[in-house]
């Protein structure tokens, strides 16, 4: 019997399925998982999270006093349910699970220290070992030089948001465990600068620029693992078929398992060593000098970062809400219009790819009508059936 691609890929790669619905976890069983604040945001407002969320503003009001602020006790539950949808995923999976730092610290070094440090202190403190938890932070210059020093204290990172080679030399040579280049969202930005509707797999930029990063890193012998993330199609994972990791969502996840074409694996050790590549040091000088040279990274981070801020921004109004409804001072608010104005950056009243901040899946799970854009209404209907983002 003919194997999947999926099954030919497993062979080559460890795969991870990129959801945060942890039914769908249970269904695929990926080595590792990850949570971000789109998950948090949609499961403020699911029944099937609710426990989850209430308990964990009810420890958050507890620790802090009846005294505290709904903005201290927000902002506190907020840290904590990370770590909440985190456990609660490390009871299916065997591997490893990402938590992500508060995005509106990725310019700061010692803040993302002291609440990387926080996360992993309320993992031990729940009896999980700091190997199975990645710390997920953005891959600018600060954020990396953090994700350093955690590196050197036993605390393993994944770094995020990261778009050009510069980021991935500077990953590698401050001993980074893992890096997500986000393929699709090169892709979508190379389309729109350049007004291609579409590119061959094998030319598709976010391809290109994860095949240079693996190669460089297999090429000079560093350990930091590449996952591939943000897949637009299949014909991109094909390409990058012998990638350290690949997390993909169960809607391509399906494609792969329903295919079973031959799969030749793209990427190995072997081919790097032939790599006509040149080392390069990237220091805060370099990098920026690069970082400012690269338009599509600098400006897919900042978005990136942005998005993410607004996100946490209304996942706190929201939480803030269901603090007041559970201490009897108002009814809860949906917050369909908070969640819809943090993506919808330039108010056209419809939230496209480029705007989301979430995962892929879960923005072709909220676009039900496949125009490629999500409205208020299919935010509002989304947000009552479906579980949103790893990522």
């Amino acid at each position: 019997m003919a194997k999947t691609v999926l099954e030919q890929l497993r062979e080559y790669t460890i795969v991870v399925a990129d959801t945060g619905d942890i039914n769908a976890i249970q269904q695929y069983t990926p080595r590792d998982a990850t949570t971000n604040p789109s998950l948090i945001t949609a499961a403020a407002q699911m029944p099937e999270y609710q426990e989850i969320v209430d308990e964990t503003l009810k420890q958050a009001r507890q620790e802090k006093g009846a005294s505290a602020s709904a903005n201290e006790v927000a902002t506190l539950a907020f840290n904590n349910l990370a770590v909440a949808f985190g456990k609660k995923i490390l009871e299916i999976i065997p591997g490893r699970v990402s938590t992500e730092v508060d995005a509106r610290l990725s310019y700061d070094t010692e803040a993302t220290l002291v609440t990387a440090r926080n996360i992993i202190q309320q993992y031990e403190a729940a009896g999980i070992s700091k190997d199975r938890i990645l710390i997920k932070i953005a891959s600018t210059w600060e954020g990396i030089k953090a994700a350093e020093v955690l590196e050197k204290e036993g605390i393993h990172c994944n770094l995020t948001l990261l778009f050009g080679l510069h980021q991935a030399i500077a990953c590698a040579e401050a001993g980074i465990t893992l890096i997500s280049p986000f393929v699709g969202r090169i892709l979508d930005w190379y389309k729109k600068d350049t007004g291609r509707e579409s590119y061959p797999s094998n030319e598709d930029p976010g391809v290109v620029s994860v095949t240079t990063i693996y190669n460089y890193y297999k090429k000079f012998g560093y350990n930091t693992e590449v996952m591939g993330a943000s897949f637009r199609n299949t014909g991109e994972i094909k390409e990058l078929a012998g990638s350290d990791l690949l997390t993909i969502s169960p809607k391509i996840l399906a494609q792969l398992q329903s295919e079973e074409e031959e799969l030749p694996r793209k990427l190995s050790p072997e081919t790097a060593a032939k790599s006509d590549v040149e080392k390069i040091n990237v220091d805060k000088a370099t990098f920026d000098k690069m970082h400012a040279e690269n338009r599509m990274a600098s400006e897919k981070l900042d978005e990136g970062i942005k998005g993410f801020s607004k996100a946490l921004e209304a996942l706190e109004e929201l939480l803030k809400n269901r603090l007041a409804y559970l201490e009897g001072q108002g009814k809860i608010d949906a917050g369909t219009a908070e969640i819809f104005n943090a993506y919808d950056f330039d108010g056209d009243g419809f939230i496209t790819r480029e705007e989301w901040a979430g995962t892929d899946a879960v923005f072709d799970a909220l676009d039900v009508n496949h125009d490629g854009k999500v409205s208020a209404e299919e935010i509002a209907a989304g947000l009552g059936a479906a579980a949103v983002p790893l990522r």
